[in-house]
């Protein structure tokens, strides 16, 4: 399965690497940790996402030197990898690039992405597209250093929410091991990942909280753009925030509305394993995994909710 991709892109001098529009720990995690491999194998390599063009802080960590802004992601590179991207639509304003490379290679764990590279490396069965890219980086025989390891780490340790969603597998389990065995650190991950906000944040949960309804098996609640104005916060610090919407135990799914700067919203849904909630995100033009998932809306928030309740 990964031979195909391995012997394009052993055959390489240069990779362009693009990931998802809004990139999470594993689109993120997966295309550095490729790129900074390739480059200790003496390849030219960089990376990119659509805009906006922001991270959270709590990536600091990672080698984002490798990302260069979308309008200065090589155009005419031979060879494009798109990572943890389901289909073209979700690399944004970077499609054009991909849809004109000569070459791409398409590595993915999303069970809705049907294709649509050159070479597709797509396993529904791996727990975050961090597991493809690190037995591919094996197979070609590339370097795993400590930078490497740190973020493979990261997109195993988000995709799969600490090693307690249902799609951990045995197998992991055994890569994580042997990202520990190579010198991925857990701590560094943890408190970025898990333990770093800004104390604006604090207040924006707290607004989003207040306005949570509990409507039938369904728990829901919206961020404003007027809340992470008002107290400071980058929208790309409030990832986290569906994670404690979630938590109230009589609810199957939880949604999170979030304003955009167009006024339109993304929608963040999770399910706890009754209800597989990338049937309902990509009803609506989105997608991701059973218990994880998301999708882009008009709006307004109520016509969300009533969109997601006639499918639940």
């Amino acid at each position: 399965m990964i031979e195909p991709a391995r012997a394009l892109i052993a055959d390489a001098k240069s990779l362009a690497i693009v990931c998802h529009i809004h990139p999470d720990g594993d689109a993120l995690g997966s295309s550095l940790a490729l790129a900074a491999s390739a480059r200790l194998a003496g390849i030219r390599s960089v990376a990119s996402f659509s805009e906006p063009f922001v991270l959270s802080p709590i990536y600091d960590y990672l080698p984002l030197d490798l990302l260069v802004p979308p309008a200065e992601f090589p155009v005419d590179s031979p060879l494009v990898v798109s990572i943890d991207a389901a289909s073209v639509d979700r690399l944004g304003t970077l499609a054009g690039v991909v849809d004109a490379a000569g070459t791409l290679v398409v590595i993915d764990h999303h069970i809705s992405n049907k294709g649509f590279g050159t070479v597709d490396l797509i396993d529904p069965t791996a727990a975050a597209s961090a597991e493809i890219v690190y037995r591919l980086i094996r197979a070609l025989e590339w370097p795993v250093d400590q930078t490497v390891a740190n973020a493979l780490l990261t997109g195993i340790v988000t995709d799969t929410g600490r090693f307690q969603y249902s799609n951990t597998t045995p197998d992991t389990l055994r890569i994580a091991a042997e990202l520990l065995e190579a010198g991925a650190s857990p701590e560094v991950i943890g408190q970025n990942m898990y333990e770093r906000v800004p104390f604006g944040f604090l207040k924006v949960e707290a607004d989003v909280l207040g306005r949570s309804q509990l409507d039938g098996t369904l728990v829901w609640s919206v961020l404003y753009l007027d809340d992470v104005r008002r107290w400071g916060v980058g929208v790309e610090d409030t990832d986290s925030l569906i994670d404690t919407v979630r938590l109230a135990w009589e609810a199957r799914v939880a949604a999170l509305i979030k304003e955009l700067d167009d006024r339109s919203y993304k929608v963040s849904l999770r399910s706890r394993g009754e209800t597989d909630v990338a049937a309902i995100a990509s009803a609506h033009g989105g997608g991701g995994h059973h218990n994880a998932a998301g999708f882009s809306h008009p709006g307004p928030p109520e016509a969300i909710v009533e969109a997601i309740k006639e499918r639940l």
